[in-house]
């Protein structure tokens, strides 16, 4: 899923008046805590790259979590969408449901992807 793909698909299942701005910072953010909380921990990390995304960046970016677990990212933005608009129990819901994709992904990652062997120290 591109940045535009997801934006254009939560425009339409959550109408807001939220900018084109504001919902590139939201996905960057994300996109920013997969990389560093599930991918950077595992080995071929070095593979995935990310840079924070900004207005200058083209709508045509590729997100880093694949189909079919993409839906991450509209699950985030509709959530993001509901706290901004001070609606907590919509929140609630959104953030909920965000949950469930993201440990489904971080699972499927984790299955999928050698962890990264940590040193220990001599005790």
């Amino acid at each position: 899923m591109t940045i535009m793909e997801a934006i254009n698909r939560i425009d339409v299942l959550k109408p807001n008046t939220f900018d084109q701005s504001e919902k590139i910072h939201w996905l960057s953010v994300l996109d920013g805590m997969i990389k560093a909380q599930i991918i950077d921990t595992h080995e071929g990390a070095d593979t995935v790259s990310f840079q924070p995304y900004h207005d200058d960046t083209a709508l045509t970016q590729e997100l880093i979590v694949p189909h079919p677990f993409d839906e991450i990212y509209i699950r985030w933005l509709e959530a993001q969408i509901d706290y901004a608009n001070g609606e907590y129990d919509k929140y609630n819901n959104s953030i909920s449901t965000y949950n469930t994709v993201y440990l489904n992904f971080s699972r499927y990652y984790n299955r999928t992807n050698r962890p990264l062997k940590k040193a220990f120290a001599n005790f």
